[in-house]
C-alpha cells in the first residue's frame, strides 16, 4: 500500500534488532572507524533495521548468508560474469511502514523491505535502484550492486513495496500497486540520502538512479517527476508505460495469441517483436509472456476478466506461468476510459530533468524495443530533452542476461555494455564529458580472434568513441 511517513523508533529497539542479526566474523573488525558508531545508524522513516558490520558486502563473500538472496537474482546476469570483491562496510536491512505482506525474506513477512550498504572507503556517491520484474531487493546484488560498491559508492536498493506474481493484489484501485513502486523509490532515496550522512558527515555529492527493466522504468519516472533528488541515469531496458501505448498490455496480447495459435509470426512483427528473435519465443512462450500479460493486464484492467488470474495468479508454477484465455483478444485501445486513466497514473512522459543513458538489447524478447526504448527516445526527444539522453542498441542483446549461457553464439550479455554506460554517465555528469553518439553496440563477429578483451563479451564492452554534434 502507498507508504507512510513512518514513526521514530527507540534507540534501545535499535540495539536488539542489531544484536539478534547473525553475526559477523571476526575478519569484519578491521580497525579505524568500520563499525564505529554503527548502532547510531538510523534510516529516516524505517519501521525497523537490521545493521551489521561486514568484512566484504559483495555476493562473492555475502552468498549463502542472510545479507543477500542469490535465487533472486537467478538469470540476471550470464554465469562467467565477473564480479569485484573484498569491500568492507556495514550493511543495513528493514523495512518502511507497509501494509502488504508478499515479501517473506528475512521471515519478516512485510514489504517496502530494503538494503543500504555503506562500504568503508566512500567515493561521496550514491546509487539507488529498485527491484527487476517482480523481484526483492537483493536481485541486482551481482549485476549493480558489486562493481559500485567496488567503485566507493553507497548503494541502496528496494523491493518497490510489493513483489512477486499477485502484486496487483496491493492497493485499492487499479493502478495504486504500481505507483508505489515510484513512491517508495523516493522515499528510500530521500532516507538513504539522510543516511550516509549520518554514516560519514555530509550528504552524498552525487546520486545516481539506475535500475533494471522495472528498475529502468523507475529510473526514467524518477529522473522525469524527482530531478531534484538524482544527478543522472542509466536506464537498462526500462518498461514503457504510456495512456494510450504502447505499454506491455499492446504487445503481450498478440504473443499471449501466438501461443494459442490464434496469431503468427507477421502479427508478432507488426507489434514490435524483432526478426531474428524467434528462437527465443519458446521460452519465452513458457516462462514470461502469459504470467506477465494476466498479472499487468489485472493490475490496471481488474473487470476484464476478474476469474483469471483471480485472487491469486497461481499457487504452483505452472499455474503462475498459464495464460489467460481471454488475453488472447485483449485489445487494450478498445477498453474503457477507466483503464487508460489508471495507466496514466504511472505513465511516462519523456520529459527527463537529469542525464540519462538507455540500453535496449535488439532481441529483447518481453520487453520489444520497437515497442519500447524506441519510442521513448522519441518521446524524449519530442520533449526538447534529447540534450540530456543517450540511447545504446546491444546487438544479440535480450532482457536476461542468463539466456547468453543457453546462446552463447547468438546473444551478447547486456552487463558489460551497461558498466561502460555507467562509466560514461558519471564522466558526462562529473567532468562535462559527453558520451558517445546514440549508436548500436555491435556484437563481435568472431569472440575468438583479434584482441581477447574485445571478444569476451561476458565482461567487456567498447562503446564507439564518437559523439553527436547535435547533442
Amino acid at each position: 500500500m502507498r507508504p507512510s511517513r513512518g514513526v521514530p523508533f527507540a534507540t534501545a529497539t535499535l540495539v536488539a534488532a542489531a544484536l539478534a542479526w547473525p553475526a559477523p566474523t571476526e575478519a569484519s573488525v578491521l580497525g579505524g572507524d568500520h563499525c564505529a558508531h554503527q548502532q547510531r545508524l538510523h534510516v529516516p522513516g524505517a519501521a525497523f533495521q537490521r545493521s551489521a558490520c561486514l568484512p566484504d558486502l559483495t555476493t562473492a563473500a555475502l552468498a549463502g548468508t542472510p545479507y543477500t538472496d542469490m535465487a533472486d537474482q537467478a538469470g540476471l546476469t550470464a554465469k562467467a560474469t565477473r564480479t569485484r570483491h573484498g569491500v568492507p562496510g556495514v550493511q543495513i536491512d528493514g523495512y518502511f511502514p507497509d501494509s502488504s505482506h508478499f515479501n517473506a525474506t528475512h521471515g519478516w513477512r512485510h514489504d517496502a523491505q530494503f538494503v543500504i550498504r555503506l562500504p568503508d572507503h566512500w567515493n561521496g556517491g550514491l546509487v539507488v535502484t529498485g527491484a527487476p520484474g517482480t523481484r526483492k531487493q537483493y536481485a541486482t546484488d551481482t549485476a549493480i550492486s558489486d562493481r559500485v560498491l567496488a567503485q566507493g559508492y553507497a548503494y541502496a536498493a528496494t523491493d518497490k513495496g510489493n513483489n512477486g506474481a499477485d502484486f496487483y493484489r496491493d492497493g485499492t484501485r487499479p493502478g495504486d500497486a504500481v505507483a508505489e513502486w515510484n513512491a517508495r523509490t523516493t522515499q528510500l532515496t530521500r532516507a538513504a540520502k539522510r543516511e550516509v550522512a549520518q554514516r560519514y558527515g555530509h550528504t552524498p555529492r552525487r546520486t545516481y538512479m539506475t535500475g533494471i527493466s522495472n528498475g529502468g522504468y523507475l529510473t526514467r519516472w524518477q529522473l522525469e517527476n524527482h530531478p531534484e533528488l538524482y544527478d543522472g541515469g542509466v536506464d537498462w531496458e526500462g518498461a514503457l508505460w504510456t495512456a494510450d501505448g504502447p505499454s506491455l498490455l499492446t504487445s503481450l496480447p498478440t504473443a499471449v495469441a501466438r501461443m494459442r495459435g490464434s496469431a503468427g509470426d507477421e502479427d508478432m512483427y507488426a507489434v514490435g517483436f524483432a526478426r531474428g528473435s524467434e528462437f527465443l519465443w519458446p521460452y519465452h512462450d513458457k516462462a514470461y509472456w502469459g504470467v506477465t500479460q494476466k498479472i499487468y493486464r489485472a493490475e490496471f484492467d481488474p473487470a476484464y476478466d476478474p476469474g483469471c488470474p483471480g485472487p491469486s495468479a497461481g499457487s504452483t508454477p505452472d499455474e503462475v506461468l498459464s495464460t489467460c484465455a481471454t488475453d488472447a483478444s485483449y485489445d487494450y485501445a478498445s477498453r474503457p476510459a477507466s483503464v487508460h486513466r489508471a495507466v496514466a497514473r504511472v505513465s511516462l512522459s519523456g520529459r527527463i530533468g537529469r542525464p540519462l543513458i538507455t540500453l535496449h538489447g535488439d532481441l529483447d524478447t518481453l520487453l520489444p524495443k520497437a515497442a519500447d526504448s524506441d519510442v521513448y527516445a522519441r518521446m524524449v526527444d519530442a520533449s526538447g530533452r534529447g540534450s540530456l539522453h543517450r540511447y545504446y542498441t546491444i546487438q544479440g542483446g535480450t532482457h536476461i542476461d542468463g539466456l547468453y549461457d543457453t546462446y552463447p553464439d547468438r546473444l551478447r550479455p547486456i552487463l558489460p555494455c551497461y558498466r561502460s554506460a555507467f562509466d560514461a554517465l558519471v564522466s558526462w555528469v562529473e567532468q562535462g564529458a559527453r558520451p558517445p553518439a546514440d549508436q548500436t553496440v555491435a556484437r563481435p563477429a568472431d569472440q575468438t580472434v583479434a584482441r581477447p578483451a574485445d571478444g569476451d563479451v561476458v565482461d567487456f564492452c567498447r562503446l564507439a568513441d564518437r559523439t553527436d554534434p547535435m547533442r
